[in-house]
């Protein structure tokens, strides 16, 4: 029986030191990304501990003491934290409406371009803002409007009166979306012309001839054919809804538009680098993990009974 049994093992290992042999040039390219996320992802998860603890840098994380949820408890009758937490629900909702069905129009549109050398025109020009570094898109919107700016050149043009638009808190939301919309629309489109191109175009010719249109044909052949990839894409956005461009509003936010742009990125900035209070930020950064993962596993839930596309 031992013999027999070491017998079947060996064809097993043989044939797993094979694929690893043969692929080996594949599995070394894999080494770097997998040092990412343990160095990055994965190692600083020992950090939470600090959330439990009463944190202090010279006794570090294992010689600290242990308080159990105390800081959360603290935070959680923290009025400033249930406002950062309304304005990061808010602002990452609106940001789902306007510009999640955005790339999808966008990918559609660019599909029905008949020229090729204006397909590639329109993509490359598309894409461009998503190199712009965040700095720089921020730099831009604070030069369209400020008070000078082209903006409120054009409204005094207009003879209305300028707006101050970095210092009225109705506007930051507006102004954080339409820079986000602008900024990574078209990179985001990429993927749903990826889908597209995988389409059959014999589907799109027998259409035509039964008599379908343009519109007709976008609505009941190429949204279908998109729906899985718009499943996963939702669901990755749902994992998303606590999280926001830290720097964009770091950069475009001013103490009269913290009612709005105060976040919970921003919040743990202000509590744990400036104000030194790092098992306070950590609980508060662990608690939004957690949000962020039931709303993740609520989404796969959902698009798994309705749609049967899910991640896992």
């Amino acid at each position: 029986m031992v013999q027999s049994s070491s017998i079947d093992r060996k064809p097993h290992q043989n044939s797993v030191w094979k694929h690893i042999k043969r692929d080996k040039y594949l599995l070394l390219m894999l080494i770097l990304p997998m040092a990412y996320y343990a160095l990055f992802k994965y190692g600083p998860m020992y950090g939470l501990l600090m959330g439990f603890e009463n944190y202090k840098i010279k006794k570090g994380i294992i010689g600290s003491d242990f308080v159990g949820f105390k800081h959360f408890a603290k935070f959680l009758s923290d009025d400033l934290f249930w406002r950062a937490f309304k304005n990061t629900i808010v602002l990452n909702v609106l940001n789902l409406i306007v510009c999640f069905p955005a790339p999808i129009l966008l990918a559609l549109m660019i599909n029905e371009i008949q020229y090729i050398q204006m397909k590639k025109f329109v993509q490359s020009v598309s894409y461009m803002p998503y190199f712009i570094s965040t700095v720089v898109v921020c730099s831009i919107a604070i030069s369209f409007f400020s008070n000078r700016g082209i903006i409120n050149n054009l409204i005094s043009g207009l003879g209305f009166e300028r707006i101050n638009f970095f210092l009225e808190a109705r506007w930051f939301r507006p102004i954080y979306i339409f820079t986000d919309l602008w900024q990574h629309v078209g990179w985001d489109s990429i993927i749903y012309l990826a889908a597209l191109a995988g389409c059959d175009m014999e589907v799109y010719e027998a259409a035509h001839i039964d008599g379908a249109g343009r519109f007709q044909q976008i609505w009941y052949i190429t949204l279908p054919y998109l729906i899985p990839t718009i499943s996963i894409m939702l669901i990755l956005a749902m994992g998303k809804l606590m999280d926001v461009s830290f720097e964009k509003i770091l950069l475009l936010q001013t103490p009269s538009t913290y009612e709005v742009s105060d976040v919970i990125a921003t919040m743990v900035y202000r509590r744990g680098i400036q104000n030194v209070e790092f098992s306070y930020s950590t609980a508060i950064g662990t608690f939004q993990s957690l949000v962020s993962t039931i709303f993740i596993i609520s989404a796969n839930a959902i698009s798994s009974k309705l749609s049967e596309t899910s991640l896992f």
